[in-house]
């Protein structure tokens, strides 16, 4: 591998694309869910054709699409797919981000808002980065590393590759997603366009991350219908639907069954929204564990404590909806372990230690595994990741293009 002499293009690519807003909107039900994502995947496309990728496409939902043909023929077609969105927990409107290069290990303070400091008592990893350029926001947005950084990587790796020709690969399809920050990421990808066996997503944090097990993650609704009645003249009538939501809030454990108070394997649920009116109140809840079977059990007890609560109050009723999101990729790759296996033999060939990492949340790949395209996810170097505290080490984005290029060559030697 030549990697020594090459000029990566990944800080570069970091700095230009965060600068476009492509915040995700839960709240729609368009698709994408804000159409701004559409702009980075313009670009997308403008810069895949400029590398020579004569296929390279946006389709009508805002998936990007593109085809390095390979140079060995017979084996598999392998997909590396990263997301345009960006987090809406955290401003992604008008980042500026900020090159520190050779991080010296002191505080960063960001310049558009003193009182926002990372440093290495809050964020660890930092710790194993001095000596490496650091990329910031400056203190009023998010970075949008997530999953920029990813794209910035796929999108150098196509540059080595097409200037490159001596490396053996087979065909490789490049596919960006919208929507993947609220859980839509794949929901209209035509899986006969993107006509791949199997895929990595470039979404992952710490140098050597491997990840190949997520949670299996449920959506629930809990509608409560109250009574309504003129304040004034409530007495006797009134069925304040807002009250019996804040009860049913207060009846979860509070030393357990919430992501504050859990770790490693263990699930969770999680309200993360309740509004509504004295007459209907609306409570969403997460529901995670990486036992796909367990999230049934949790759902069962909080439709018991829920029905337990609105029977108290006479006239109020009860909605329960659950909707599944996602499942445990693991229970997928596991079938293929050697998808797995290539890429922590990739990382190991250019020098970077493995760090095989089980994921408390999920990716475009949880989805995509059970579609068809086993999937798991390799690191880009994105950490603090939907915050103001969002950083990405330069170093980390180039060993995730040389573990690509690897990998590549790696698949040209699989056999069925």
């Amino acid at each position: 591998m030549k990697m020594h002499t090459y000029k990566h293009s990944v800080a570069d690519r970091l700095m230009r694309y965060v600068q476009i807003d492509t915040t995700a909107d839960p709240e729609s039900t368009s698709f994408p869910s804000s159409e701004k994502q559409k702009d980075l995947g313009r670009l997308l496309v403008s810069e895949l054709l400029g590398l020579g990728i004569s296929d390279a496409e946006m389709d009508e939902w805002g998936y990007v699409f593109g085809t390095l043909k390979g140079n060995v023929s017979g084996g598999p077609t392998v997909c590396f797919c990263s997301h345009m969105d960006t987090a809406p927990d955290c401003s992604g409107t008008d980042v500026k981000p900020i090159l520190h290069r050779n991080y010296d290990g002191n505080p960063i303070i960001l310049p558009d808002d003193p009182s926002q400091i990372i440093t290495t008592e809050k964020h660890p990893y930092l710790k194993e980065k001095i000596g490496d350029d650091i990329i910031t926001a400056s203190g009023l947005t998010l970075l949008g590393a997530d999953d920029k950084a990813g794209i910035a990587c796929i999108m150098d790796f196509v540059e080595y590759i097409q200037t490159h020709p001596d490396v053996p690969h087979g065909d490789i399809r490049i596919l960006f997603t919208p929507d993947e920050e609220v859980g839509r990421g794949v929901d209209h990808l035509d899986m006969k366009k993107l006509n791949a066996d199997y895929g990595y997503t470039l979404d992952g944090g710490v140098l050597g991350s491997i990840e190949d097990e997520s949670f299996s993650a449920d959506a629930v609704k809990v509608l409560i219908h109250g009574v309504s009645a003129h304040p004034g003249y409530a007495k006797g009538k009134l069925v304040n639907a807002l009250k019996i939501a804040g009860e049913l809030i207060d009846a979860l454990p509070k030393d357990a069954w919430s992501p504050e108070t859990t770790g490693g394997r263990e699930g969770f649920v999680h309200p993360i929204s309740c509004k509504g009116i004295a007459e209907r109140a609306e409570i969403d809840f997460i529901i995670r564990d990486h036992d796909t079977s367990q999230l049934a059990v949790y759902e069962d007890k909080l439709k018991l404590m829920a029905e337990g609560i609105v029977q108290k109050y006479s006239g109020a009723l009860l909605e329960f909806q659950v909707s599944e999101q996602y499942r445990n990729m693991k229970e997928v790759l596991r079938e293929v372990p050697f998808v797995t296996e290539y890429a922590i033999a990739a990382m190991n060939e250019v020098g970077v230690t493995p760090r095989p990492v089980i994921i408390r949340g999920g990716t475009d790949g949880s989805r995509l595994s059970f579609m068809g395209l086993p999937c798991p996810n390799i690191f880009t170097g994105e950490m603090a990741i939907h915050s103001k505290h969002e950083y990405c080490s330069v170093q980390d984005m180039e060993k995730a293009v040389q573990t690509m290029v690897k990998l590549a060559e790696k698949w040209t030697t699989h056999s069925a």
